[in-house]
């Protein structure tokens, strides 16, 4: 078994990793024998079973006189000390404490902004020996990218001719993940808008802590729409701290000989030098990706330059019992109510000798 292999299977085994039962206030239980105790302290109630009343038109009324059986006290014994003992359970607080969930402290806020052009139809990247478009390959990159973020508040924005915010910063990965993967090509113009793209992330890091304001910029080409230069949003970006890395996608030109001739294949008119400066503006970094490994690498350096928390936050859910052996206290108290009402059975009194009421 590898040293892994060993601490996965000691966390699970320790304690902190166990469903258990629990008291909040296990000293409750402490006051169990105090009926006890008042029976054997103080002294016993006066017997008045022997009491009576003498009332002088007793003759008059006999026929309507009534007697009450002494009820068994045998089951209001055992009712009684089941009430106390399931009063004492829900005032020690019963709890279920289940297992340890870590959640790691809120990490970057994370935008990406995915190039979705005409462009990104360009069947020049490879996965599994098959030949996919631009788009293609980013997604299935990317969205693994995305849900490895444990910690990260994550963003998605679309852009082509124009940019707009497909998901919002959140926790929820696997949203964003699917949104990413549900983007259509051409779905926001044949163009780009670099400038746009950026100029949107940034409206939605500014309220975010300094520190942890990060834009991924995917893209296959240079500007050619919208209503904002990339460098000028650059430096807005600068301003406002935002950290860019600028991902060029796409491959190399390449000629192929096909049945009809020569054939140009691949390329992109991908403005790199802007792309680098503007990853330079703003501290971050420019990387180019020719084929699917490449883009995976860059993920990988991604993951180094801008690491997960490391700092986790644990706690045990609880859930509160208590309302159960109260609940279960009034029914029984109910009961005994009920049983002691019907135990007094009615009894008749006929020709009485005595001029009294027992």
């Amino acid at each position: 078994m590898d040293k892994d292999a060993r601490q996965k299977w000691a966390n699970i085994m320790s304690f902190e990793n166990i469903s258990q039962l629990d008291f909040a206030f296990i000293w409750v239980f402490l006051i169990l024998p105090l009926p006890l105790l008042v029976r054997l302290i103080l002294p016993a109630a006066p017997d008045t079973s022997n009491a009576s009343l003498r009332i002088p038109f007793y003759q008059k009324i006999q026929s309507g006189i009534i007697t009450y059986k002494k009820p068994r006290s045998l089951y209001r014994l055992i009712l009684a000390t089941a009430i106390w003992l399931l009063l004492v359970v829900a005032a020690a607080r019963p709890q279920f404490v289940g297992e340890t969930v870590r959640q790691p402290l809120a990490g970057r806020s994370l935008m990406m902004a995915v190039d979705i052009s005409g462009s990104m139809q360009i069947n020049d990247m490879v996965i599994s020996s098959r030949a996919v478009t631009r788009l293609a390959a980013v997604k299935a990159v990317a969205s693994d990218f995305i849900i490895k973020r444990e910690g990260d508040r994550i963003g998605l924005i679309l852009f082509g001719s124009q940019a707009y915010l497909q998901a919002p910063l959140t926790f929820d990965r696997k949203t964003v993940s699917i949104l990413l993967n549900e983007a259509a090509l051409g779905l926001a113009g044949r163009e780009t808008a670099i400038g746009d793209a950026i100029g949107l992330a940034v409206k939605r890091l500014r309220d975010e802590p300094e520190a942890n304001r990060v834009l991924i910029l995917l893209t296959d080409g240079a500007n050619t729409a919208g209503n904002v230069d990339p460098l000028k949003a650059a430096d807005l970006a600068a301003q406002e701290k935002v950290k860019i890395y600028t991902i060029g996608v796409g491959a190399d030109d390449r000629i192929i000989q096909t049945p009809f001739g020569k054939r140009r294949v691949g390329g992109t008119d991908l403005d790199e030098p802007s792309l680098k400066a503007i990853a330079e503006k703003t501290k971050g970094r420019y990387f180019r990706a020719r084929d699917v490994e490449g883009l995976l690498k860059i993920y990988d350096v991604l993951d180094k330059i801008e690491p997960l928390s490391k700092d986790e936050l644990s706690y045990r859910p609880i859930k509160e019992l208590f309302r159960y052996p109260l609940a279960l206290a009034l029914l029984l108290s109910a009961l005994l109510a009920l049983l002691g009402y019907f135990s007094f059975g009615l009894k008749k009194v006929s020709n009485p000798k005595k001029e009294e009421l027992v």
